[in-house]
């Protein structure tokens, strides 16, 4: 069996984990929120959601949007929105690299049929 590990930071009660940092990549990638969105199989609204939250969250917006339509419009990432991705991908790495001993041993200890019981 895999064992994947996903990292959500909680900031008070709002989360900042993979689902947000891949939206911030799909937006530097995409130039779009509404294309970001689609990459990820959710709506525009739930992605435009998920940017405001982030946006009220730093002291920096993460992401900035120019209005103007399919041929004018768009978004970016922000310095503020490449360095929260960049120490959010850091993290991860730290984690994964220094702890893999630890998942390995908790995966040791999973029952052997684990992977077929929810």
């Amino acid at each position: 069996m895999e064992t994947r590990l996903h990292l959500r930071l909680y900031f008070g009660d709002i989360p900042f984990g993979p689902g947000k940092a891949e939206l911030l990549r799909q937006i530097a990638a995409q130039g779009s929120i509404a294309a970001a969105g689609r990459a990820m199989g959710m709506s525009y609204k739930r992605a435009w959601d998920l940017v405001e939250e982030m946006n009220a969250l730093f002291a920096a917006p993460l992401v900035t949007t120019e209005r103007g339509g399919a041929s004018k419009g768009g978004a970016k990432v922000t310095e503020a929105g490449q360095a929260v991705l960049a120490h959010y991908t850091a993290l991860m790495a730290l984690v994964a690299g220094q702890g893999a001993g630890h998942l390995q041993a908790i995966s040791g200890l999973l029952k052997p049929d684990a992977a077929s019981n929810p």
